[in-house]
């Protein structure tokens, strides 16, 4: 089970197995390639992990966290798509979503554990907006894996976990005044101490494949891949993760003859990838992302509002969408928060993350437009929801802030 071997998309090179991130000789992602050619569904393992045959792992954890995919009777007749799946990775009980962070970042954080664990093990370091880091925070607190989570200063309103910690000083949590990209960056710096290891991000294939369990769980009850995929992305790695699950699909030879086509959506005002698509430019430039702090300001989804994207790097979301095609999106405020009401209305009250609302809009869009027929198989990726209902359900630990540096500065961990 999760036999498989690291190839460079760039060069071919396969490369020994050391938690390793990335090439020494190309600038290109890593991409796993798995012994299992066709796809065995293990019922029998804990959530996320009976997809292990595709994930770069050899051992689980006890988790129900996996994600769930439906149909919404109300969605579908109130959208006028008879075909359309949710794909929900978050906390609603009701629909047997049992994510208790809410987010489908614990579907990165629980196989990247796994595989540092099985790789040498160390200090993860984890740059975040806010739900990355809560999953990371989440394993922490109940298996005890050291992590430092380094965020935006407005952001750690978003840190806490579910579980009481173990252990809490596993868990050190940086603030910084900045924004998201300036979080990345001190993250980066903490990394070049002796024992910190950085969790990858886009080139972390853990993170990509444990993602990518969201296409594979869409196929497996669809019983076909859809026609169109829709998520809200910032760094991109959801697109990047679609993609490859998408093509073991294919290679599979069970589950359809074509990829789906991708339909990724940013909030507005602060859109970098969707202004680059719009050219069909496979480089972000500075201006496609005119006054980015005052933009950043601006969204009502801040985990969307990644800076340096892996839109760019061979492997990322430019070869992505040219090899599936499809489109980007531009998605407002407002349109995005009719559009989490619309959900909710649909789905018992089910709050969505701004991330999912923002997808949701995006949907909402292209049938719209015509841009997608409304006979399609469409799926729709919920990123995250439920935090209201976790609220009631769980008493939550806030992660108090060990450090509060400036952009330009290191913690003394």
């Amino acid at each position: 089970m999760g036999e498989y071997i690291l190839r460079c998309v760039s060069g071919g090179e396969v490369l020994p197995e050391h938690y390793t991130l990335s090439c020494d000789k190309h600038a290109g992602l890593l991409r796993t390639e798995y012994a299992a050619r066709q796809l065995t569904v293990r019922p029998e393992l804990p959530g996320i992990f009976r997809y292990i045959d595709w994930l770069p792992v050899h051992g689980v954890l006890p988790t129900e966290s996996r994600p769930m995919t439906f149909q919404s009777e109300e969605l579908c007749r109130e959208l006028g798509l008879p075909n359309l799946w949710v794909t929900f990775t978050g906390y609603y009980p009701e629909r047997q979503c049992l994510v208790p962070t809410g987010s489908f970042k614990e579907l990165e954080a629980l196989p990247t554990t796994v595989r540092l664990s099985e790789n040498g093990g160390g200090t993860l370091v984890v740059a975040s907006a806010g739900n990355t880091g809560r999953a990371f925070a989440e394993m922490a607190a109940r298996f005890e894996t050291p992590v430092v989570i380094v965020v935006p200063e407005d952001a750690t309103k978003n840190l806490w976990t579910v579980a009481e910690p173990k252990n809490p000083e596993k868990i050190k949590l940086v603030a910084v005044r900045g924004d998201y990209t300036d979080a990345i960056r001190v993250a980066d710096k903490i990394t070049e101490k002796a024992g910190f290891l950085p969790e990858g991000g886009a080139k972390n294939v853990a993170r990509r494949d444990g993602m990518g369990t969201v296409m594979l769980d869409a196929a497996i009850t669809i019983g076909r891949m859809p026609d169109h995929y829709f998520q809200a992305i910032g760094s991109g790695t959801g697109g990047i993760s679609a993609w490859e699950a998408a093509m073991r699909l294919w290679e599979d030879g069970r589950f359809g003859s074509a990829v789906p086509k991708l339909h990724l959506a940013q909030n507005a005002p602060f859109v970098p990838m969707v202004n680059a698509w719009k050219e069909k430019r496979s480089q972000v430039l500075e201006t496609d992302m005119p006054n980015a702090a005052e933009a950043i300001r601006q969204v009502s989804a801040h985990v969307l509002t990644n800076r340096e994207p892996a839109y760019s790097i061979p492997g990322g979301v430019f070869e992505a969408m040219m090899y599936c095609g499809g489109n980007m999106y531009a998605v407002e405020n407002e349109d995005a928060a009719d559009a989490g009401r619309l959900f909710a209305d649909a789905e018992c009250g089910i709050d969505l993350d701004p991330a999912a609302e923002v997808a949701t809009a995006a949907l909402i869009s292209a049938v719209e437009s015509g841009a997608v027929d409304r006979s399609s198989t469409i799926t729709l990726n919920i990123t995250g929801g439920g935090y209201a209902r976790a609220r009631e359900d769980f008493s939550l630990s806030r992660v108090p802030v060990a450090f509060t540096v400036n952009a330009d500065e290191v913690p003394e961990l």
